[in-house]
């Protein structure tokens, strides 16, 4: 069927493809989403020609999934960014991600984590040296929240699956047999009980996970912690960095994974696959240690 004839089509998975439905506009997205913004910074990344990029640049802008910010006027340049429209595509590329994951490079089988040798872990592993993108999560009371803290050094995101007080529905059925899932209440309580020791040397600690806010709120308020917690309900930062998720009972979740980011935005640690989620947390404040003592070098 020719793109002329579908425009009258009531489906919307064709209405989609019609906007996004070649492999370039899709990775286009994924690279604007990772902060690679202009022109000649998303030719190198994808070794894309200039003429293809100019022309799904401009079908992107005209769909509104895209938008043009100048950032020179003579010569004329522009930054690309995300609307809202394309802000929504991100948990769809996680939902490819995670499909490529575990059908394409893995074995079907459902899980939390992954191997240290895995794509995956390689992945994460490339992200050391990366700067993340200005983006806001919410907060346990909705408000929007930078999760980079400007006022510290450093500060460590600590991704988890899912987390609830006793007697909060929350778990899908099953959940325990999934490899990854056990462990994140006991994170949340290492990372309190060594808040201290972090804030110490600096560290802003940050929970995140694809819950929403009153889910979180209800977990925090329950184990009195004394950092805050923050949703990536919409996918933002997972889409963003393309961190390690998985799909369970409808619901997308983080596998867990650490990053300690300085103030400038810049990954100066991660941690995946974490086997050990009391243990990872002696292993970020050693990582704190080195990044304060070698501030502008970073290590995995």
């Amino acid at each position: 069927m020719r793109r002329e004839d579908r425009a009258g089509s009531d489906c919307a998975i064709e209405q989609a493809l019609d906007v996004v439905g070649d492999t370039w506009s899709l990775l286009i997205v994924r690279d604007i989403a990772g902060g690679v913004t202009r022109f000649d910074a998303l030719a190198h990344e994808l070794s894309v020609s200039r003429k293809v990029l100019t022309g799904r640049l401009a079908a992107l802008v005209e769909a509104g999934v895209v938008a043009k910010r100048a950032y020179s006027n003579r010569p004329p340049r522009h930054d690309y960014v995300l609307t809202a429209r394309g802000e929504a595509l991100l948990p769809v590329l996680l939902a490819l991600q995670d499909w490529g994951t575990r059908h394409v490079l893995g074995d079907g089988s459902l899980t939390g984590t992954a191997e240290p040798a895995s794509a995956e872990a390689r992945r994460v592993e490339a992200l050391v040296g990366t700067r993340l993108p200005a983006l806001a999560l919410a907060s346990y009371d909705g408000e929007p929240v930078d999760p980079v803290s400007v006022e510290h050094r450093l500060t460590a995101l600590f991704c988890f699956p899912g987390a609830y007080p006793p007697g909060m529905l929350g778990y899908p059925p099953g959940w325990s047999d999934i490899p990854g899932t056990a462990g994140c209440t006991l994170e949340a309580r290492t990372y309190a009980a060594r808040h201290d020791e972090l804030a110490a040397l600096g560290v802003a600690v940050h929970g995140v996970s694809t819950q929403r806010p009153d889910q979180l709120a209800a977990f925090a308020t329950h184990e009195s912690l004394p950092y805050t917690m923050l949703s990536d309900q919409d996918g933002l930062l997972a889409g963003s960095l393309r961190l390690p998720s998985f799909r369970a009972a409808g619901t997308d979740r983080l596998k867990r994974t650490t990053l300690l980011v300085d103030a400038d935005r810049v990954v100066r640690h991660v941690q995946f696959p974490i086997t050990d989620p009391a243990g990872s947390v002696a292993e970020l404040l050693v990582a704190a240690a080195d990044a304060v003592r070698s501030p502008g070098h970073g290590s995995q």
